[in-house]
């Protein structure tokens, strides 16, 4: 009789160098899944940080057996994620199938998200000055560049949100949970897929037409971008209407001439061929490449595609994952995960970003006075 479990193993068998845990080795690892390990929950599971018997740290996320949306993404995960390096992506150590039990087991990262640090509900000490949410921005945008450009084939994320970024002890960003992740064949310049990933973030072509190319992942990025720089999450209902979207509120400031440079604006354009590639913003956030404030056309906006594909999704609402939950937290963008750090006014205004050059020494607590440009 071919069990649920060794249907696994056989199709784990295809994905070579992935080490194979016991369930005892991880109920060691985690002290029985104690709740005081637990670091993390999201639509799929939960996460707890454990030790491993050869010491290391490591976040071991261990899927719901009740789960049927999870079994494709758990083996699309170890099968993208255990073929490529990149010191800004999360790094596999291995997995555990038995029974009905499926597990992830991941680097551990000692701070956890964007979503629960920079975004999040205020739980954080973490101090995040303009020079650290800038090379913030520069190791997200190179680790896409690598997926986008330097993989073999080109690997599309589909699910780049606050969420999932983590952060080292260093706060050196890193790529999470590829479950979603699609790769683009040599020959083909994009793909159709069904819509998966969490509004707020998804590209209007791809949320109604379910065409599906790098570009994106870089309106993600966009989004994501102008998110680290203002420290609030991408929408808000609990604000006015014309504020609630982060996006369409930088927008409506641009168009006045108050916001100038923004990359954010740049990758989140209607037209998917005006988005540069993610090798052009790593130069562009480095100050390698000048930012054509001139070449701006307005962005994909949540309000302008809301009815006419998102809609039927009746209990969904911006910032939901449609068909996802993050590595190490629940998903970003909903009304309770709000860490601005800025007034609304100079929030938007900071969403610029990022702003070939800034003053790296200003700090967050600097804000009410600063304006950016890029020079």
């Amino acid at each position: 009789m071919i069990t649920r479990a060794n249907g696994f193993l056989k199709q784990l068998s295809g994905i070579p160098d992935v080490k194979q845990y016991t369930y005892k080795e991880m109920k060691i690892a985690t002290e029985d899944f104690s709740p005081a390990n637990k670091i993390g929950e999201g639509g799929f599971g939960s996460v707890y940080k454990g030790q491993l018997k050869d010491g290391k740290m490591a976040a071991i996320k261990v899927l719901s057996a009740e789960s049927k949306q999870g079994v494709k993404e758990f083996l699309t995960e170890i099968d993208v994620i255990s073929k490529i390096e990149h010191e800004n992506l999360v790094k596999l150590y291995g997995c555990c199938v038995e029974e009905n039990q499926r597990i992830l087991v991941y680097n551990y990262l000692e701070n956890n998200s964007l979503a629960q640090t920079l975004i999040g509900g205020g739980h954080s000490n973490i101090q995040f000055n303009w020079r650290t949410r800038r090379e913030i921005c520069i190791g997200i945008a190179c680790g896409l560049a690598f997926l986008h450009e330097e993989v073999r084939p080109h690997i599309i994320h589909r699910d780049i949100k606050a969420s999932n970024i983590l952060l080292d002890r260093d706060l050196m960003p890193k790529i999470s949970d590829f479950g979603l992740a699609k790769l683009i064949p040599p020959n083909m310049t994009h793909v159709s897929t069904r819509v998966a990933g969490t509004i707020g973030y998804l590209a209007p072509e791809y949320a109604i037409r379910g065409q599906l190319t790098r570009k994106a992942d870089i309106y993600s990025f966009g989004v994501l971008l102008v998110e680290i720089v203002s420290g609030r999450c991408n929408t808000k209902s609990r604000l006015p209407i014309d504020e609630q979207y982060l996006l369409e509120r930088t927008w409506q400031l641009y168009e006045r001439r108050e916001l100038v440079g923004l990359i954010g604006l740049l990758c989140t354009q209607d037209t998917p061929k005006l988005r540069p590639s993610m090798s052009s913003v790593v130069k562009m956030l480095r100050g390698e490449k000048a930012v054509d404030d001139n070449k701006i056309t307005k962005p994909g906006l949540i309000s302008d595609f809301m009815d006419l594909k998102v809609r039927p999704l009746q209990n969904t609402k911006p910032g939901s994952t449609m068909t996802t939950a993050s590595t190490y937290n629940a998903s970003s963008g909903s009304d309770s995960q709000d860490n601005s750090t800025l007034s609304l006014e100079t929030s938007a205004a900071a969403t610029s970003t990022f702003i070939s050059t800034m003053s790296s020494e200003t700090s967050a607590a600097n804000t009410t006075s600063f304006t950016f440009r890029t020079v």
